[in-house]
């Protein structure tokens, strides 16, 4: 393990445009996916539907594009690929493998010959941290010459972000952007009319009827079949345990009060970079968090350890108990939700060993 390994809380990263740009592609996790690396479950045909959607999509994209595809279609004009949807929309519940089909998606694009500075993939809060970066005109201007626009996790939680992100869309579809979108619809919640698809489609208006909704059935894989987390363990045995098991591989040791306040005044643009370098996140005296505020920062934490496959080892709370039983129930549910899968799968495969699927 190298010595003097700089905490998370310590940490200062500085991110530029260009930055932000080049993060715009699939994470280490999903860089090396594709379609025939999705395995369906047979008990939810919906996964192999949704995998046969994905690919018929990606036929179409590649050759040329701009030129105001969505509104020449809309008003009449003519177009090679005037049938094709300008968007796909993939609806259902955290742990189905949107994420990893997304991916395939922006792989295949490669594959049909649309170079990577053609095609972006990125989360929804890495969007309006663009947007935020370039202003919104600048960031229509660059990503109208793309060709694919993925968007993880879209989020109907804030009305400002969401309808910015609904203006971003429209105009890239105007410009003839093919467009790919994922959102997180909770396991308990599939039966009450397709929550996230009919918000989505409320929100995008002008969009709505050119968007292909997906819908993928399914249980959280991360969990499918696996044992839980294990316990915590205690904090005199943390570093300890990680030396021993990861002697190979850069670790760093972080107090969980420190980092969450570190995390305050560190914005969630920069989280990829902060954790850059780490391989095993030893996090000590894990404690339930009681501000949405920070709550909301620590689930962009959560995401890009998930991105960058870092294991963790912890004492305190178990993960779920990170959040109050509140938040776990309220508006940000499914953030909430999907965060604890995650750093589960982290956790399990920091102490226990196992693949963080």
């Amino acid at each position: 393990m190298p010595s003097n390994v700089t905490p998370l809380s310590e940490r200062t990263p500085q991110v530029t445009v260009e930055d932000l740009l080049e993060g715009l592609r699939p994470s280490f996790r999903f860089s090396e996916v594709s379609f025939d690396s999705y395995i369906p479950d047979p008990a939810h045909p919906s996964q192999s539907e949704a995998v046969q959607a994905l690919r018929g999509f990606a036929e179409g994209i590649g050759g040329t594009s701009g030129g105001g595809g969505f509104f020449s279609k809309l008003f009449g004009g003519k177009s090679p690929r005037a049938a094709s949807p300008a968007g796909i929309y993939l609806d259902g519940g955290f742990g189905v493998g949107k994420t990893h089909l997304l991916a395939s998606l922006y792989h295949a694009a490669g594959a049909n010959g649309v170079p990577e500075n053609r095609r972006a993939f990125g989360t929804f809060v890495e969007y309006t941290n663009l947007v935020g970066a370039l202003t919104f005109r600048k960031t229509v201007e660059v990503l109208s010459d793309y060709q694919l626009v993925c968007i993880d996790e879209f989020e109907l939680d804030d009305a400002g972000d969401t309808t910015l992100m609904s203006r971003l869309l429209r105009e890239l579809a105007d410009a003839g952007v093919k467009l790919a979108a994922t959102s997180n619809t909770l396991p308990g919640s599939l039966g009450e009319g397709r929550f996230a698809a009919s918000d989505f489609k409320r929100e995008i208006q002008v969009l709505a009827d050119q968007f292909r909704v997906i819908r993928v059935d399914g249980e959280d894989y991360r969990h499918r079949g696996l044992p839980e987390a294990p316990a915590p363990l205690s904090t005199e045995e943390l570093t300890p345990f990680a030396q021993q098991k990861y002697a190979d591989k850069t670790i760093v040791v972080d107090d969980f009060g420190a980092l969450c306040e570190h995390l305050s005044r560190v914005h969630p643009s920069r989280y990829r970079q902060l954790i850059a370098g780490t391989d095993v996140l030893v996090l000590k005296d894990v404690d339930t968090i009681e501000g949405q505020s920070l709550a909301l920062r620590f689930v962009v934490l959560a995401d890009r350890l998930y991105d960058q496959d870092v294991k963790i080892i912890a004492s305190g709370a178990p993960f779920d108990r990170l959040f109050t039983e509140e938040m776990m129930s309220g508006g940000y549910m499914k953030k909430y939700h999907r965060a604890v899968s995650r750093l589960t799968a982290l956790a399990r495969s920091g102490q226990m060993g196992e693949q963080a699927l």
